[in-house]
């Protein structure tokens, strides 16, 4: 390292964009780089060729760090605890790694008393936004360099010119049209054909799912998930850890077609992007762990429950997993976990993934209450004296309504 340089620590994946950014922060910021790449269960890659790639370039170290257990154990636990589904529909794949990668880009940041650090995100996007409010909450005093937000290299031919010319490494190979974005929760997919929303996703998109149209397995496929504390911890009644549980859900559910996403999302900047999302894992695991809670939690809780989980999927989606809300959000969701426990049995076929069973030690289901035959134990008598209370407001209230002359209107 250079005596008396800045240190600036770049979010790297050994991409064009983020290739470039090592020489354009060396030439435009006059700054030793330190390259991170983190391993979040991405599409397999030869790590060790990013890390040579890097030193290759000019950064003075290069760094790898594979963090796919703490993402699962910290990160998507809680996600799944949360049902986080942002709009309702999309696992927040994205969103769930960009605040572990800013966690270890700060504490490299520290390590090597790095006034900086750099990120290669467009400034269209939200990872921007997740990069640098996430930074800024775990240390406010780091500086932020965005190179894609301040170079003026407009199309990836220019940056491609810009970096044959000093020497950096460019793919030799016809690009693909698409920008894919993938960890262990999922694989998202956008731009390309997909820029129209109107046009039907290309089939080459896809590699986690079959298509269910035609490619699937004829028969149904059953799986039982066991969970303890809203975790899942065994398979078909075979203890497994967490991350293993999600590779073979990825594996089962995408084999029968089940967790496609094609949607129209708002992003926190306010354009409305075409987005599709492959998370067979993901989408499995959240209908098993819905299945379980709608049996053993508490009326009032579930229903309360499900606009925390809104709340908590929007502030993690715009950047704001390291603020107060959400992490008081995250004492509540923690606290309705206690007795999430038991068995979710599913059904897989031809896109599908239905709930077919489920049980608990804890499972709030009278079956005496619920039965309408000889078992049954409900007071029918008290229901007259209920509905006489509960509707009494409205009785009220249509009394005076008729005084006025609208007997009978809304």
């Amino acid at each position: 390292m250079s005596v008396g340089k800045d240190k600036c620590v770049l979010a790297y994946s050994g991409g064009l964009d983020t290739s470039v950014a090592i020489k354009w922060i060396q030439e435009n910021h006059d700054m030793d780089v330190i390259a991170l790449a983190i391993d979040v269960g991405q599409e397999r890659q030869d790590l060790e060729f990013v890390r040579q790639k890097a030193l290759t370039i000019g950064a003075v170290e290069s760094i790898v760090k594979d963090v796919r257990e703490e993402y699962v154990e910290e990160y998507l636990s809680r996600a799944l605890q949360a049902n986080a589904l942002y709009e309702n529909k999309y696992p927040l794949l994205s969103a769930m790694s960009r605040p572990i990668i800013v966690k270890h880009l700060v504490e490299e940041a520290h390590r090597h008393d790095a006034r900086y650090i750099g990120h290669g995100c467009t400034g269209k996007g939200n990872d921007q936004v997740r990069f640098e409010v996430g930074i800024s909450a775990l240390d406010p005093d780091l500086g932020i360099i965005a190179p894609v937000r301040e170079w003026d290299l407009r199309t990836r031919e220019e940056e491609m010119d810009w970096a044959a010319e000093r020497g950096i490494p460019v793919p030799t190979t016809k690009k693909s049209p698409y920008s894919i974005d993938d960890n262990l929760w999922g694989r998202a997919i956008e731009c390309g054909a997909l820029e129209d929303p109107w046009v039907e996703p290309p089939a080459d998109i896809y590699t986690l799912t079959a298509d269910s149209r035609g490619n699937t397995c004829d028969e149904p496929e059953y799986a039982e998930i066991s969970f303890k504390k809203g975790i899942p911890v065994a398979l078909n009644g075979e203890l497994m850890s967490f991350h293993e549980i999600i590779n073979a859900m990825n594996e089962l559910a995408g084999r029968h077609g089940f967790g496609r996403i094609d949607m129209i999302e708002n992003r926190l900047i306010g354009v409305k992007s075409r987005e599709v999302y492959e998370v067979p894992g993901a989408l499995t695991l959240i209908t098993a762990h819905k299945a379980l809670e709608d049996l053993c939690l508490e009326r009032e809780v579930l229903h309360y429950k499900l606009g925390v989980e809104q709340k908590w999927a929007e502030l993690v989606y715009n950047g704001m997993w390291f603020s107060p809300l959400k992490e008081a959000l995250d004492g509540f969701i923690e606290t309705t976990q206690q007795l999430v426990t038991g068995d979710v049995r599913l059904r897989f076929y031809k896109g599908s993934c239905v709930t077919v069973g489920r049980r608990s030690p804890y499972s709030l289901y009278d079956y005496d209450l619920a039965t309408y035959d000889a078992s049954d134990s409900f007071d029918h008598a008290a229901a007259k004296g209920f509905i006489d209370l509960h509707g009494l407001p409205v009785k009220v209230w249509a009394r005076q309504r008729r005084k006025m002359g609208k007997e009978g209107e809304v």
